[in-house]
């Protein structure tokens, strides 16, 4: 139980009482509309007014957390203010786009919920109008307010219309309509096949949330559900008159005919702090867009992988942090993010990028790679760079033992981590709490290991100078291979080193026994507390989150931390 609380306590706790905020609000806004002043409304409606109501107020409250998760200046100055404090908080600022995604679900559940009672409201509406029975209560309410149209309850105001007509002919009809189809292509075009496939369309669907917004806002000032005011109340007790309904309005009968009005809207109150917030995180990310960048390199790796170093004025980083980058000449709107590569003491941030996708390719081609000549300096092209925001490895210095996985192209915070390494450690001799680095990286070609082959041999050469060979413990874990490079490994197993990365610590083949692993390095390490840093797919994150609680003991606690941005 310990070691689920050291690693998932904190999370489970926050998603907890989210849920019984949401609980609490549907539960009370679904009995605030079983009072008296809604009983003639419940008459036409029945239930399915309080259904309707309750996950609105859901509605509110889950829209009013969906964008802070993604305004990240404000999280990148939490997390600085509280790490400080308390690592185990900020940590969980690091899973901000987890809970941005379950809000989004809360969001869809909710709105499905309400959309089906309205459809429900909307015939009851309907019926009350045809049924035009003058000892038939619900006519009776209908027809209240023909004549001055204010004090009405039915929003359906004659029987030759329908629901369809009233919902494209109102306020709440259209904006309902337009919200809804904004949130299905928001949340279909976020599906993960969508989004590494397709980036753009992940991309440019999400913005439709100001749409979202905005109908959101405008949604409740048509009022359409209606219920008494208060001064009706007085002279008429729905609970005295509703039988009486043929004598309302008489003299003697002490019940009026009863008036009706629909609440003030109140989202607006909801959303506006949280928007507000969204719109001063878009004026920083506009002043940084505008700020001044300067390409100083560009190299073009195997495995089609581009690194940009660059220089603006002012820029300060940590370890694994991230930048979002965008390419006026590719794109004017499109923003996407890459970890920083580069250390914090080099006088340059770099980041390298996988070619995958239209966006990277077009990019790639900007800056000269597919040409056989190095692009000239004044012909690359201009890019703009918003941050850089904190992740979880800035955390790495802060773990006596460090374990960091890397998969493919998420090996790149792990090159800032290890250069950062070779400039405290071997250039400057500072000295830091990080006693013991294992490092794994799982790699489907050959290719991707030439970039990053470079600072592994430099580091292994260096420490091995200094003395320091068992500060740094790597794996390289080649997971595919065709047969003609299984024969050429053989051949080459005996040499002194590695045939595919020239290192002396020999690549090995397939994945690790993560169970294995686990276990030396608890037995080497007793008393310690183990960072588990991942970069890389959600299944490998599962397993090693999964060992990271398994392992977890009295005397040694595995704690993990995975990128997400």
């Amino acid at each position: 139980m310990g070691n689920f609380a050291a690693n998932e306590g904190l999370s489970t706790f926050v998603i907890l009482v989210w849920l019984g905020i949401n609980a609490f609000l549907f539960v009370h806004f679904y009995m605030a509309f079983l009072v008296d002043r809604w009983f003639y409304t419940r008459v036409l409606l029945g239930h399915a007014l309080s259904w309707a109501r309750a996950p609105a107020a859901c509605l509110n409250f889950n829209c009013m957390l969906i964008l802070l998760p993604v305004c990240r200046n404000l999280l990148s100055f939490l997390r600085g203010s509280i790490q400080c404090c308390s690592r185990t908080a900020a940590r969980q600022l690091d899973r901000n786009l987890t809970f941005h995604k379950l809000v989004a679900y809360m969001i869809a559940f909710h709105t499905a919920v309400h959309i089906v009672a309205h459809l429900f409201n909307f015939e009851f509406f309907m019926d009350a109008q045809l049924n035009r029975n003058s000892s038939y209560l619900p006519f009776i309410l209908s027809e209240i307010g023909t004549g001055d149209n204010a004090s009405f309850l039915n929003p359906i105001r004659t029987n030759e219309t329908n629901p369809t007509i009233v919902m494209f002919t109102t306020i709440a009809g259209l904006t309902g309509v337009a919200i809804t189809l904004a949130l299905i292509l928001i949340i279909t075009s976020s599906m993960e096949v969508i989004r590494r496939s397709y980036f753009e369309v992940f991309w440019y669907t999400h913005h439709l949330f100001i749409i979202f917004f905005i109908g959101l806002v405008l949604h409740g000032f048509g009022r359409i559900v209606r219920g008494q005011t208060p001064a009706s109340l007085k002279s008429n007790d729905p609970t005295v008159c509703a039988d009486r309904f043929e004598d309302w309005g008489r003299n003697g009968s002490n019940c009026a005919v009863p008036e009706f009005a629909g609440n003030p809207p109140m989202t607006w109150k909801w959303v506006v702090g949280p928007m507000i917030l969204y719109v001063c995180e878009r004026l920083v990310r506009f002043y940084r867009s505008h700020q001044k960048v300067v390409i100083t390199k560009v190299v073009m790796h195997p495995s089609k992988t581009l690194e940009l170093q660059m220089k603006r004025k002012g820029f300060r980083m940590e370890v694994g942090q991230y930048v979002f980058i965008q390419c006026p000449s590719v794109s004017r709107l499109e923003w996407h993010p890459f970890t920083l590569t580069s250390a914090p003491e080099e006088d340059y941030f770099s980041a390298h990028i996988r070619i995958v996708g239209d966006w990277t390719q077009a990019l790639y081609e900007a800056c000269g790679g597919d040409k056989s000549e190095p692009q000239e300096a004044w012909k690359l092209p201009k890019v703009a760079i918003d941050g850089p925001f904190g992740t979880a490895s800035e955390d790495v210095f802060r773990y006596e033992v460090v374990m960091l996985v890397g998969a493919g192209i998420g090996v790149t915070p792990f090159a800032s981590i290890l250069k950062s390494v070779w400039y405290k450690h071997i250039q400057n001799n500072q000295e830091v709490f990080t006693k013991k680095i294992y490092f794994y990286w799982l790699c489907p070609e050959t290719e991707a290991f030439e970039w990053f082959a470079d600072l592994l041999q430099s580091l292994e050469g260096q420490m091995t100078e200094k003395g320091m060979t068992d500060f740094l413990s790597y794996n390289i874990y080649l997971t595919r291979w065709k047969e003609k490079e299984a024969a050429h490994f053989r051949v080459h197993h005996e040499a002194e080193n590695d045939p595919i990365t020239g290192l002396k610590q020999k690549t090995l083949y397939g994945k690790p026994n993560w169970d294995n692993e686990f276990t030396n390095i608890a037995s080497q390490h007793p008393g310690s507390k183990v960072g588990v840093f991942l970069c890389g797919p959600p299944q490998l994150g599962k397993s090693l989150q999964k060992q990271c609680l398994s392992h977890s003991e009295a005397d040694v606690k595995f704690i993990f931390n995975k990128e997400n941005f």
